[in-house]
């Protein structure tokens, strides 16, 4: 493989955190050139590169593909590991389903390896082909900005370091190596939307909008999707204070903000609070903002708004957190935790509910709604409350920074 390819990957690696990187390997040409570039540049090798397979087990080439790639990792001598997608129901959208489950499959891997990065084989031909099945979806800005050079997910960073190669390229770097690969048979499969696209590309040619042209499009969009998420930024900083993990905001200051600021601003603070992988829809945030404006209250992505005096108020739902238990040394709803003293034998954290909260004398003195700190955390043992630090004042417990405003604005630009 070329020293060009190796510089380009090299450069799309450096947005991630260092140390030791997985590699994500299907088989197929583009994963199989990222390895053979990872594995031939030895600073990356004595780093510590990793390389792993997930067999989705839904096609009957799956297993012998996995084993194909065990078998270049030998002779790269990179450890490999092949992980297996089992207990699917079989119901909803299956690529989807593949995709979610590959994503959480690998970060329990990395996890587990103490890696902080994994690389992915995406090229400028699935960004393009991206941007179009987008475009056919009505995307917005965000949506065709496509993918990312650097994402953070599942408490990993995941790196297309080869978004700016297209896939000949590498084909042709493979072919003067005499590296071989396998064909995906469903590459040819026009029941799946990205094949449709990759077909289309071809017949798009002739009006000059190719892989590369598409590609640029998605950098100009990320450019403009960036100084929107700025805006965002600053606007979070003038207008939101965070109290007992809720969000407080003056509602005709953010009403007066433009539209797709607003929208975006709700939007962060939804996914924030919510603790999704994906951003609510943008359906579901118009509907919110609609019931507010009507009746001064509604819900979405397992959060609850409401307006009270001239301020709206953000939180989660009651009912999202109502039987969502941790340990006391981990992570509640995950953005809380609590330190303090030891804790009891068999203690757990979980929501206060409407109930103790009614014995927390004083609860009333931090300013916020009853239906807000009802879902703030609560140290319990055999059922009976031990503390609610949010709920008590001089609690020898205290929650930890994962639910401030420094957090929900890292949020907003990390999203």
């Amino acid at each position: 493989m070329s020293a060009d390819l190796l510089s380009k990957v090299l450069d799309g690696l450096a947005a991630g955190p260092g140390g030791r990187l997985g590699v994500a390997v299907s088989g197929g040409s583009d994963s199989v050139a990222l390895l053979h570039l990872l594995a031939g540049h030895a600073p990356l090798r004595d780093a510590g590169l990793y390389c792993v397979t997930v067999d989705h087990g839904l096609r009957p080439e799956s297993a012998a593909e996995a084993q194909f790639v065990a078998g270049l990792c030998r002779g790269l001598d990179v450890p490999h590991e092949t992980l297996c997608w089992q207990g699917w129901d079989g119901r909803g959208n299956t690529q989807d389903a593949a995709r979610r489950a590959r994503y959480s499959l690998m970060a329990d891997w990395a996890h587990t390896h103490g890696i902080a990065a994994v690389a992915l084989g995406h090229t400028r031909d699935d960004q393009a082909e991206t941007v179009l099945m987008r475009l056919a979806r009505g995307a917005g800005v965000d949506g065709l900005s496509a993918m990312a050079i650097h994402r953070e997910a599942h408490g990993i960073s995941w790196l297309r370091p080869m978004l700016g190669i297209g896939r000949e390229e590498l084909r042709e770097g493979l072919r003067r190596d005499g590296i071989s690969w396998k064909d995906d048979p469903g590459n040819e499969n026009t029941d799946y939307d990205r094949i449709r696209a990759r077909k289309a590309l071809r017949d798009l040619e002739p009006l000059g909008i190719d892989a590369s042209r598409l590609a640029m499009v998605a950098a100009h969009m990320a450019d403009a999707r960036d100084v929107l998420q700025h805006q965002t930024h600053v606007a979070a900083m003038e207008l939101v204070e965070v109290r007992c993990g809720a969000v407080c905001m003056p509602w005709q200051n953010l009403c007066h903000l433009p539209a797709e600021t607003r929208r975006r601003l709700v939007t962060g603070i939804l996914r924030w609070m919510g603790g999704g992988d994906y951003a609510p829809r943008h359906s579901a945030v118009a509907a919110l903002l609609g019931s507010l404006e009507m009746s001064g209250a509604g819900t979405a992505a397992g959060c609850q708004a409401l307006r009270r005096g001239s301020d709206l108020w953000v939180f989660r739902e009651y009912a999202a957190v109502r039987d969502l238990t941790a340990s006391p040394d981990g992570v509640w709803d995950h953005r809380w935790t609590i330190t303090g003293p030891p804790a009891p034998e068999n203690a757990v954290v979980s929501a206060v509910g409407a109930q103790d909260l009614a014995t927390c004398a004083g609860w009333r003195d931090a300013g916020v709604p009853h239906a807000a700190m009802i879902v703030t955390p609560a140290l319990r043992q055999d059922g009976q409350l031990i503390a609610a630090p949010e709920a008590q004042a001089g609690c020898h417990w205290q929650s930890g920074p994962q639910s401030t405003k420094d957090a929900l604005l890292s949020a907003l630009l990390s999203h």
